[in-house]
């Protein structure tokens, strides 16, 4: 359970260090809307991924599967940008889904590293 946490941290860190690079990105090269629709996504994006961490964790013998309350977070995204006029839906969606790339990253990482450091054999 520790590589795991240990492997989880790693993602969350990654992934805040995308949003804050995808963030400052929008906020240089296109408008403030942007770059808060992006900004917006990658906090909805976070939260899923920590919803979905915890639902994992809870993994075991009497529960076989992941729950499905973090798939409101991303229809609440698609919902709160048609509603609310200042919120985009692309630069949401593209912040939401940050924490992919983290997690490919976080992979390779783990996968590059001496089979004594890796995170598997811990």
């Amino acid at each position: 359970m520790a590589a795991y946490r240990q492997l989880q941290r790693l993602i969350f860190v990654i992934t805040a260090v995308l949003s804050l690079l995808v963030v400052s990105v929008a906020a240089l090269r296109f408008s403030t809307d942007t770059a808060l629709s992006v900004a917006i996504g990658s906090g909805a994006g976070l939260f899923y991924l920590r919803l979905l961490s915890r639902g994992v964790e809870r993994l075991g013998p009497d529960q076989r599967q992941v729950g499905k309350v973090q798939l409101v977070i991303p229809a609440a995204l698609v919902l709160l940008s048609t509603r609310w006029p200042l919120l985009q839906l692309v630069p949401s969606l593209i912040g939401f889904l940050v924490y992919k790339p983290a997690v490919i990253i976080a992979t390779v990482l783990d996968l590059r590293s001496p089979p004594s450091q890796t995170l598997r054999n811990r």
